[in-house]
């Protein structure tokens, strides 16, 4: 078992379930590390060393949680719908898996996005909730990741679940570009991104350096998370394999 365990890394072998296991079993304790580390200087940063805003005072903090949990909560669930797709298209059963293990927390992270939007929205716009058309289509996304929960979970046969769910999740990816573009397409309350590719940053970089250390603790949870949800979707799917029962055997 501990030679099968220990085969040379490739990439192009991660698909096995046995490589998959093996490989995220090492990784996830540097990933707990780094969110640790990137989360508590991050979080001190942002809260204690970085300036008050001119227009928006002390609540502005909120965006060092508001930002990186709406950021990836939007690229989650397009490696979801990525996966999904995968494992759809070539019947790769690690890609299928993969997919389901993002979905709870893509649909978490939403849900902190959205409660974290109110809570900036409720001193800044005066309102805990408005229909505009980045919180409505943020919305939206909560509810295709619950959509996608809910239909895998619902039909027994795991083939036939897995179809019906990539079909769901490559059909909403479309939502997602929405989201991004919606402030830019339509005329809303939500401000604009302070962070682009093609232009200077709109924040000090003291905020800025905060509020990329928060992404990045909150990138090493979700990974984090999603890899020990898809070990244990990789045990009941391949319960009868000879390389899970040989596990157990070495499990005191």
């Amino acid at each position: 078992m501990k030679d099968l365990l220990a085969s040379p890394l490739r990439l192009f072998t991660f698909s096995a379930p046995v490589r998959f296991y093996a490989l995220s079993g090492r990784l996830i304790p540097w990933l707990w590390a780094a969110a640790l580390i990137f989360g508590t200087w991050g979080l001190y940063q942002g809260f204690f060393v970085a300036p008050t805003d001119a227009t928006q005072g002390e609540s502005y903090r909120i965006i060092y949680l508001h930002v990186p949990t709406a950021w990836i909560s939007m690229l989650l669930y397009l490696v979801m719908a990525f996966w999904a797709g995968i494992g759809w298209a070539f019947r790769a059963r690690m890609a299928s898996m993969l997919a389901r293990a993002i979905a709870p927390t893509g649909a978490s992270l939403t849900v902190l996005a959205l409660v974290t939007g109110a809570l900036w929205g409720q001193p800044t716009w005066g309102t805990w909730w408005v229909w505009d058309a980045r919180l409505t289509s943020s919305l939206i996304l909560l509810f295709l990741f619950l959509g996608y929960l809910a239909l895998v979970n619902a039909i027994d046969d795991v083939q036939r679940a897995d179809a019906a769910g990539a079909l769901l999740a490559v059909v909403g990816a479309v939502n997602v570009p929405i989201i991004y573009f919606s402030v830019r397409w339509w005329n809303t309350l939500h401000q604009g991104a302070s962070v682009s590719l093609t232009a200077a940053p709109k924040m000090a970089e003291t905020m800025l350096s905060a509020m990329l250390l928060t992404s990045l603790a909150c990138w090493a949870y979700a990974i984090a998370v999603v890899l020990t949800r898809a070990r244990a979707l990789v045990l009941e799917r391949e319960r009868d394999a000879a390389w899970v029962q040989a596990l157990k055997e070495d499990t005191p």
